[in-house]
């Protein structure tokens, strides 16, 4: 590809080594998590959300759990301002709930800010300027004396205004385009802020580090962060939060990564809408720790739910892959796929496992409001017997012998290989009926008649074919066997009944008894089912479809 030499890092190490995160391989808790869905997401939207989208779209992120949510930038714009008032008169913020408010760390918008907050209980305010080489340099053309002195005057205002208020609100402060700040720069910067807040125990302040334009890989994020953690004056003080977005298409994996590196905190958003590329995607990253045995301390168990009310809220598109979340993300089409899921299953009803371990599903669906039997195993023309069969088992209670499934596994690729067209769990069911059920296109019979004799059963025979009715009588060693002798007597034809199978339709006492038989003529199998009150009728349904099959 042309003109990549004009291309090069943006991003700085940290002056020492910082790997401490790499010895860790999981994240063991929660961190707070604080949803950014109100003004990241919301500033990225085509349309911004309406004042009752934005009321509703935050009583849906106190539902899922988060205790800290970003409402907005108050004092850039008359809706953002309104709408946190909307909040607060209302009463619409529970005690536990946190509202975070953005200001530049300009003195105006800093005043307007804290005029927009009076009366909020929980308030953090987030405080920002911009720190990077390229922002000093080309934006604000200052030195970097210059623009820290512009993060501590801001800092300074907030607890003058805080004070002056008499509130306890808490400080949040963000080097802006850190990823493009010398680490020990940005170090300097936030030590700075944190000696004018001087944070305590019970009113903690948060220093963000923000990836405004991801520019290299995860461990590096980590390193930095790291380095952040390990210098940070009054550490245990300090909630270290990160705030990356997806420019690499790594958010999540620096999210997580920064969290083994000492991170206490996350910014983000339900399925990381954002400017550009997108926020870190909350969702995935707690859904991750789930995964492996950690409480998120968030509530996705109504997904459906979730994903319906944020595509109205804010007319944004979730992908069918989307993990955890997209309407595909447990589908499986392939047919290996589908038999491996389906044996995994069936393992775990027999051996009540404690733990969850299903191949190609890496949590149970239902965890997160999604259903077996219509959202895991789904059939079109890639699909397999083993999926078949779990549709029909699942949905029917159709426990099909295993050479019957590989039949009706082609019957249903067939019919979606030619209406190019996924077939829905009554769809493959149809399918079932009209090839091995309710098929008679050579022959039916109307009526059977039995005689005990010494050698075993006769049977009289009633076929109804082309308009005509015709009996044929046979003897066998059992009622099965001496009406398929009629029928082979009858049609002048020779095959093996190979394979002969029943079971119970449901486990009440009343239930019907569905029968499978196959047939087998020239190593070519033919296969049929029935279902009847009498056990004998609906083997014989069964046989009657199976050698339609055969002469048809």
């Amino acid at each position: 590809m042309k003109n990549f030499e004009k291309y090069t890092k943006q991003y700085f190490l940290p002056p020492v080594k910082c790997m401490d995160w790499a010895e860790k391989d999981a994240v063991e808790h929660a961190p707070v998590w604080c949803s950014v869905d109100l003004r990241d997401g919301n500033q990225a939207l085509i349309e911004p959300m309406t004042l009752e989208q934005k009321v509703e779209f935050f009583k849906l992120l106190v539902k899922i759990g988060f205790k800290e949510i970003e409402v907005g930038f108050p004092a850039a714009s008359e809706t953002e301002y309104t709408f946190l008032r909307t909040l607060i008169d209302n009463g619409l913020i529970p005690d536990d709930v946190t509202v975070q408010v953005l200001t530049q760390a300009r003195e105006h918008i800093i005043r307007k800010t804290f005029d927009a907050i009076k009366g909020a209980k929980n308030v953090i305010v987030h405080v920002y300027n911009s720190t990077s080489v390229a922002q000093r340099e080309q934006v604000f053309k200052k030195d970097k004396a210059q623009i820290l002195k512009i993060a501590v005057d801001g800092a300074k205002l907030l607890k003058e205004l805080t004070e002056e208020a008499g509130a306890r609100y808490r400080f949040e402060y963000s080097p802006e385009s850190f990823t493009g700040t010398e680490p020990e720069y940005a170090l300097e910067v936030c030590n700075a802020v944190l000696d004018v807040w001087q944070p305590t125990s019970d009113r903690k302040a948060v220093i963000n580090i923000p990836a405004t334009v991801e520019n290299a890989m995860p461990h590096v994020f980590a390193q930095q962060v790291e380095y952040i953690s390990k210098n940070l004056r009054y550490r245990e003080n300090v909630m270290l939060s990160l705030h990356p977005h997806n420019d690499r298409g790594c958010a999540v994996a620096a999210s997580e990564a920064g969290l083994l590196a000492g991170a206490d905190r996350v910014e983000g958003t339900l399925f990381g809408n954002g400017e550009r590329t997108g926020n870190a995607d909350i969702v995935s990253i707690a859904m991750n720790m789930y995964s492996q045995g950690v409480d998120p301390e968030l509530d996705f168990s109504f997904m459906p739910e979730i994903c319906e009310k944020y595509t109205e809220y804010t007319q944004m598109g979730i992908s069918p892959r989307q993990p955890y979340a997209g309407s595909l993300v447990f589908a499986a089409f392939s047919g290996s796929h589908q038999d491996a899921i389906a044996k995994g299953m069936q393992w775990r009803k027999a051996h009540a496992l404690p733990h969850w371990n299903v191949p190609y599903l890496p949590i149970d669906p239902q965890d997160v409001g999604r259903e077996y039997q219509t959202d895991v195993i789904r059939i079109n023309s890639q699909s397999g017997e083993g999926g078949v069969g779990y549709i029909l088992q699942e949905n029917y209670g159709l426990n099909l012998p295993e050479k019957f499934k590989e039949a009706t596994g082609y019957a249903a690729k067939d019919v979606s290989d030619k209406t190019h067209k996924e077939l829905k769990p009554a769809q493959v069911y149809q399918v079932f009926l009209d090839k091995f059920m309710n098929n008679r296109p050579a022959f039916s019979i109307s009526e059977c008649h039995f005689r005990q004799i010494p050698e075993g059963i006769t049977a009289t025979v009633t076929v109804e074919r082309k308009g005509k009715r015709e009996e044929t009588v046979a003897d066998g060693n059992g009622r099965l066997d001496a009406v398929t002798n009629a029928l082979k007597k009858y049609f002048g034809v020779e095959f093996t009944l190979t394979t002969y199978e029943q079971h119970a339709m449901s486990e009440k006492s009343d239930s019907k008894a569905l029968s499978f038989v196959g047939l087998e003529k020239d190593g070519k199998s033919y296969w049929g089912a029935g279902v009847d009150e009498d056990i004998i009728q609906s083997s014989i349904n069964a046989l009657v479809s199976a050698l339609n099959n055969y002469l048809f």
